[in-house]
């Protein structure tokens, strides 16, 4: 959630920011509670439970009361210096991995939290259990982030599997990309009125807290601001059991019958086995930047990257339409006070398979700026795209081009390849669409990077005469991760030309056509 108001930069450790939500390093224990009834309200065969019913509201996650739970204790998390932080999480005795995952996690929120909002007073946090059955456990955390603007409420629950070893998020209750498109659709006409069903996107930071109603409906929820008026504080949607069942994963159907089922005195058998670790990362929401469609590598390709600077501005959804029309993906390269500005167009960019990469905060000379002062401008952005889309950028753009032997170190430490360009549309400079059209069609050539500015009304109007004439001249316009494949951190990117096709031998064993010169 990026604050609405202008913000300064704050140097964090940007390794403590990326991937820590989808941390699985949890070995395996054995999970005991008194045994219940394998039927629950959301069950097939919708016969009654056997035990206590399941605590909750209709419209929330169910509840556990943690004197149901043995031995229940509750951990602070350690944190010196920066925003003030009181933190705390459930310490199940003899489930110690799940508790060192919410340090972790809890711990990357905090700073993710500050390094995306540098005018940050204090981030708050509580905890409840909302199932503890058989082998899983699901904590809800309520986090209250306050700063300049005052104080805003959100919430992420996560979902500890014993039997695999594993802590996940909440989209890994769903069984794929495809049935959390469904899942969105579903949520988008349970929204209330309040709401903007076109803010909801099927991705990982819009549901990181996914769980249960006790009659076994699927209850989403979002934190204040993101996709209703911020005053409305949170946002929920409750989609019937009949409607989201099918949609669950493995993981969903058990997280859905422990959460169902009343608890009685539930406690952990065992303490984990080491050789039974298991780490799970790939789950629904994530989205790759390059997706397997097409092979930019390939002899005779002909692949080119659209590269969009500064924004988001205020026509980039019009431009995200122009794209959709014609299939095409483009890679924006985000400033940081436009991300603050405009949080849901970068959640739409992401969503709708184009690639999100670094344009700094404040759109400095980078060469020789220091590595404090590069490191600074570069970590607010990649916290704040990481807050708004779950998604860790690898890739970034020095503004001016200008770099340096500093920018690249600190670029590589940071995990983050320089994309540079090899066609200047200068729509910056000249602001006539036609112009800057012809220099980008004219310019094109299988492995070229085009360089636009979506923050320019002329760069919209020319990008539909762009689109469309490329892709009557066969070109695929994809993301710079498909164009390039695999980058180097720290090193300088200007273009992806492919391999040439291999020589054809003709009659007399010569090469053929233009080859042959």
């Amino acid at each position: 959630m990026a604050p609405g108001h202008p913000l300064s930069t704050i140097a964090v450790a940007l390794a403590v920011v990326a991937g820590l939500v989808w941390l699985a390093v949890t070995p395996p224990g054995v999970l005991a509670s008194e045994p219940v009834s394998d039927t629950h309200p959301g069950s097939a065969d919708g016969g009654p439970e056997a035990g206590p019913p399941a605590a909750g509201e209709p419209d929330g996650l169910t509840v556990v009361d943690p004197d149901d739970v043995v031995d229940l204790a509750e951990a602070e998390l350690a944190r010196e210096g920066g925003v003030a932080a009181e933190v705390s999480y459930p310490v199940v005795p003899d489930a110690d991995p799940l508790s060192d995952f919410l340090d972790r996690a809890l711990s990357a929120e905090v700073d993710a939290f500050e390094a995306a909002n540098p005018g940050a007073v204090s981030f708050e946090s509580a905890w409840n259990l909302t199932a503890a059955n058989d082998d899983i456990v699901g904590v809800r955390v309520t986090r209250e982030e306050t700063d300049s603007e005052g104080t805003r409420e959100g919430y992420t629950t996560y979902w500890y599997d014993a039997l695999t070893g594993s802590t996940h998020p909440s989209t890994a209750l769903i069984a794929g990309q495809g049935e959390l498109e469904e899942l969105n659709g579903l949520v988008r006409d349970a929204l209330p009125g309040t709401a903007a069903p076109d803010a909801v996107h099927p991705i990982a930071s819009l549901y990181d807290s996914v769980g249960f109603n006790p009659a076994g409906d699927l209850v989403v929820e979002f934190d204040a601001g993101q996709v209703a008026p911020v005053e409305e504080g949170r946002t929920h949607a409750v989609v019937a059991a009949s409607e989201s069942a099918p949609l669950l994963s493995d993981l969903g159907e058990r997280a859905l019958r422990s959460a169902t089922r009343g608890v009685r005195d539930f406690a952990v058998a065992a303490p984990p086995r080491e050789e039974e670790i298991s780490r799970e990362t790939a789950v629904p929401g994530v989205l790759p930047p390059a997706g397997e469609d097409v092979d930019c590598s390939a002899p005779g390709s002909k692949c080119v990257a659209l590269t969009y600077d500064d924004g988001p501005g205020g026509r980039t959804p019009e431009l995200l339409d122009i794209l959709a029309e014609y299939d095409a993906r483009a890679t924006f390269f985000v400033t940081g006070y436009p991300v603050m500005e405009d949080p849901r167009t970068v959640r739409r960019a992401y969503a709708e398979g184009h690639e999100l990469a670094n344009h700094t905060l404040s759109h400095p000379d980078l060469a020789g700026l220091g590595a404090g002062g590069i490191r600074s401008d570069l970590e607010t952005v990649q916290a704040l795209v990481y807050r708004e889309t779950g998604y860790t950028m690898d890739l970034m753009r020095p503004p001016y081009g200008s770099t340096d032997a500093e920018v690249a170190s600190v670029t590589a430490d940071m995990g983050l390849a320089q994309i540079l360009w090899s066609i200047d549309t200068n729509d910056w400079k000249d602001r006539k669409s036609s112009v800057v059209a012809d220099r980008a069609v004219d310019g094109a050539s299988p492995g070229a990077i085009i360089l636009m500015h979506d923050i320019h009304d002329t760069t919209v109007d020319a990008s539909r005469a762009i689109v469309r004439e490329l892709d009557e001249r066969g070109y695929t316009m994809v993301t710079v991760s498909q164009l390039l494949g695999a980058t180097e951190p720290g090193e300088a990117y200007v273009d992806g030309a492919p391999e040439p096709p291999a020589e054809t031998e003709g009659d007399g064993g010569e090469p053929e056509g233009d080859e042959a010169a």
